[in-house]
């Protein structure tokens, strides 16, 4: 299979990155900003299950934790297609940059590929409020 087309998502936060990293590398707080996860993640063995709506129920499985900031992820699908998600949270200046990268899949449309974009886009921004949140919260 060539390379598939794919577009890097990423959003500014101002947080240091290890704590960006800490809260969303954690499936369990995915269920507060990553909407596609619907009411969150179930702990199987070495992976995780997710109510994937229409398409059924979703197997992932997340890289171990690390100190490169890397959440990426392999979501299983019932019809057997494998989705690679790359995710990074990176240093920033004195915050993060959250990057995630969207991978147009098999007979997607352009316009579904744009609106995976801009429901990733979405995430990070709620993301970002979270944790900006949290911030400003811990310094009071």
């Amino acid at each position: 299979m060539p390379p598939m087309e794919a577009k890097a998502v990423h959003l500014s936060i101002n947080r240091d990155w290890r704590a960006v990293y800490a809260f969303a590398a954690k499936p369990e707080n995915m269920a507060r900003w990553a909407s596609g996860l619907g009411s969150g993640l179930i702990r199987d063995g070495e992976d995780w299950l997710a109510d994937g709506g229409p398409l059924g129920t979703v197997r992932v499985r997340f890289s171990p934790v690390n100190d490169f900031g890397v959440i990426d992820h392999i979501v299983h699908m019932p019809s057997g297609l494998k989705v690679h998600n790359a995710f990074r949270i990176v240093p920033n200046g004195d915050g993060a940059e959250a990057i995630f990268l969207v991978t147009r899949l098999p007979d997607q449309t352009s316009e579904q590929f744009e609106q995976d974009a801009a429901h990733v886009a979405k995430d990070l921004a709620c993301l970002k409020a979270i944790l900006e949140e949290e911030g400003a919260a811990a310094e009071d």
